[in-house]
């Protein structure tokens, strides 16, 4: 009878948990960003002199 890998199978639970949380992480980060990026192109460029 074959033996669980609980190692392996507690590893990968880890690694999913880590993907989530990174893929939540940019997605916050991508709403925040278009709110900064809109008020960097509002005001005018400084470095045209």
């Amino acid at each position: 009878m074959a033996r669980s890998n609980y190692k392996f199978e507690k590893r990968q639970k880890e690694i999913a948990k880590k993907k989530k949380k990174e893929e939540k992480r940019q997605r916050k980060l991508a709403q925040k960003q278009p709110t900064e990026s809109e008020a960097e192109n509002a005001s005018p460029p400084s470095d045209s002199a």
